[in-house]
């Protein structure tokens, strides 16, 4: 059966917001109707690039008949510029972090739950198909050793690694755990900018499980990688191979070997190897799909604000444990700042 297109704008073209576009218009369902931008030179550049028009402002939201917006505006605008939109009845994807506190965060979801619009955040590695793998196998998770490292580059500057990089992990942390946290440790330095750009924190929760994270953006290689342990089994996963490699050892066969005794060679414990089955596919037009799919079915988006208010929430206490650390050992490089 035809279905009527689903009618989307991007506000703000940038980095992140030009992949949007780029995506959009291959999307299936979706009519990429324009995009919007304060840099008008920019935003010509984008539209004559992918074959798009240059909106004159918010209000041509509506009086174009957009039904959704992929919004990639900086965060300090999220809360103001995705209130708007979702006043207007358009549905609204906003980058991460949801916003730039969390006040700001309870206003764009308060603004959703007015209008009974759709509002999705950005996480965009929940939808690695890696991530969606190791989601079906995940069962009794005790340990998890997540490193993600880029180098250096001057985008994204303004606010810490620990929003930029770190909160991709922490949300997928806590959609894989599921439990509160009841304890945190901290540590991050400015390396090149006057943010934090290097962050490793230890995270506790009240199942026992416990996190450890690193995030950098001046590392000399690129490294996305998540590890996890629950009972006889190892996981490890590749975000930018997007595969998942499961150890595993035959539970039996370890109770068996056990009661048999060390002297008997014949009921030695089994380890096996499995690649998880995934299909590639790239994250972002997985994400930008199921977004669509909530539009058109009017259902909960898989991250939504709440979701994406967790992961903000445990950023900022990631946050507060490095800035703690560096009073306490009184780091004279280190001049704390409000991040964002």
């Amino acid at each position: 059966m035809n279905q009527k297109p689903i009618r989307v704008a991007v506000v703000g073209v940038g980095d992140f917001g030009r992949n949007h576009v780029r995506v959009w218009r291959e999307v299936e369902g979706a009519e990429l109707v324009g995009i919007i931008d304060t840099n008008a030179d920019r935003a010509q550049k984008v539209a004559a690039e992918f074959g798009t028009r240059v909106l004159r402002d918010l209000d041509a939201l509506t009086s174009d008949g957009i039904d959704a917006v992929s919004l990639a505006v900086p965060t300090a605008e999220h809360a103001r510029i995705g209130s708007r939109i979702l006043a207007a009845g358009i549905d609204v994807l906003v980058e991460k972090p949801i916003a730039a506190s969390l006040d700001e965060a309870d206003a764009l979801i308060t603004a959703a739950k007015r209008s009974r619009g759709i509002l999705q955040v950005g996480h965009v590695e929940r939808f690695n198909p890696a991530v969606v793998a190791v989601g079906k196998i995940v069962s009794r998770p005790m340990f998890f050793e997540i490193h993600r490292l880029g180098i250096f580059s001057p985008r994204s500057l303004d606010i810490d690694v620990v929003y930029d990089v770190m909160i991709h992990d922490l949300d997928i942390l806590l959609s894989l755990v599921n439990a509160p946290v009841v304890d945190l440790k901290a540590v991050g330095i400015p390396v090149i900018s006057d943010k934090v750009d290097i962050a490793h924190a230890r995270v506790e929760f009240e199942t026992g499980t416990v996190a450890n994270l690193t995030a950098s953006r001046v590392s000399t290689e690129r490294v996305r990688k998540m590890r996890f342990f629950q009972e006889h089994e190892y996981v490890s996963l590749d975000f930018t191979r997007q595969d998942v490699l499961r150890v595993r050892v035959d539970a039996s066969a370890a109770k068996a070997a056990s009661a048999a005794g060390p002297a008997t060679n014949d009921a030695q414990p089994k380890i096996g190897f499995e690649k998880v089955p995934t299909t590639p596919e790239e994250p972002l037009r997985a994400e930008l799909r199921s977004f669509l799919e909530s539009v058109r079915t009017r259902t909960q988006p898989i991250v939504d604000g709440a979701a994406g208010r967790r992961a903000l929430e445990l950023a900022d206490r990631v946050m507060s444990g490095i800035l703690e650390h560096a009073r306490h050992v009184q780091l004279s490089s280190f001049v704390p700042q409000d991040a964002r």
